[in-house]
């Protein structure tokens, strides 16, 4: 559920007709204790994943459920300097529009930082910044950014004071990681056997800083936000939005205002597939997801002004050693 906000330039306050419509101010953001029963269940089973519980076990599933704390404090607080009551943040992905860019100090100027998947800042702290205040994941992207990214500096997770990890369930090997991650044990069985969660987050896992995503709300942002032209085919099924689209509007629905970078636009081609690459690489679109579909949200976003989306505009030439000049600025 979206907090009570003061902040006048809030989303929550935004006139923006279409926004309106779409917009849900008191969906349901976060799964906690309580929120598995036969009534729920029935209801979410019709709803594939990572939208609701079709094809799971009900008891995996509550029993991983029933272990999650509701927390009674709002996911970002506002700054106590903060006199209009405002939360201003920035959420990075991992485009390579950031490479070479020199927006470090910008985006770490905001009061909270969003990052997910492979977010790797050791290196590129000019381009990309340093703070994490959030950090968005599954339980796969958590895994194999650890894995493949281990060469580009990303070691372990932000480790930022007062981070908050928030998962995404994307399916029911997620809901076993959770069980044992709050159980602090070993995965005895499944996909992911033999791992223990808990050692993934460098001992900074905490109850009260841990979160995940309500398949209501996942919903909610594919339906009103990111429904697709994939949902009517026959592969309906595997269409989900990225994590980095349910990290935007995770923000847009926990800040009052939000800047958006590292995010694919029109011009992805002139730059590399990620950030940290350190050679031009040809930007890669997975099946699952429409790409194409939310450059066109991001710029949507931004020209209604309910977000700001960094869409650099000049030649590319970072690559050759030639000093890049960025012509537009937030």
């Amino acid at each position: 559920m979206l907090p009570f906000q003061t902040c006048q330039q809030s989303l929550r306050n935004s006139k923006d007709p279409e926004l309106k419509e779409a917009f849900i101010p008191n969906i349901q953001l976060f799964l906690h204790k309580g929120h598995v029963n036969i009534s729920e269940w029935n209801r979410l089973a019709h709803f594939n994943n990572p939208f609701g519980f079709m094809g799971y076990k009900y008891t995996v599933v509550k029993v991983a459920v029933d272990l999650i704390p509701k927390l009674d404090y709002q996911l970002l607080p506002v700054p106590e300097a903060e006199k209009q009551g405002c939360i201003r943040c920035a959420v990075v992905a991992t485009g390579g529009i950031l490479n070479g860019s020199k927006m470090g100090k910008e985006i770490d100027s905001h009061d909270y930082v969003f990052r997910m998947n492979g977010a790797v800042t050791k290196g590129h702290e000019d381009d990309v910044g340093h703070r994490t205040s959030i950090y968005v994941h599954t339980a796969h992207s958590l895994i194999s950014s650890l894995t493949v990214l281990k060469n580009k500096g990303f070691k372990h997770l932000p480790q930022d004071k007062d981070i908050k990890y928030v998962l995404i369930p994307e399916g029911l090997r997620d809901y076993n990681f959770i069980e044992y991650l709050y159980k602090r044990r070993r995965i005895p069985k499944g996909e992911y056997r033999g791992r223990t969660p808990i050692s993934y987050y460098s001992g900074h896992f905490r109850e009260s800083s841990f979160y995940v995503l309500h398949p209501d709300f996942l919903r909610y942002v594919r339906n009103r936000f990111l429904r697709a032209s994939h949902l009517k085919s026959s592969r309906w099924w595997m269409y989900r939005p990225t994590n980095g689209a349910f990290s935007l509007f995770l923000a847009l629905h926990t800040c009052d205002s939000v800047n958006a970078y590292g995010f694919n636009t029109g011009s992805h081609r002139k730059y590399p597939n990620y950030y940290y690459d350190n050679k031009h690489t040809k930007v890669v679109f997975f099946t699952n997801h429409d790409y194409n579909l939310e450059m066109h949200t991001w710029k949507k976003l931004d020209k209604n002004k309910i977000i700001k989306l960094y869409q650099r505009d000049e030649d590319y030439t970072h690559m050759t050693g030639k000093t890049v000049e960025r012509k537009n600025n937030f």
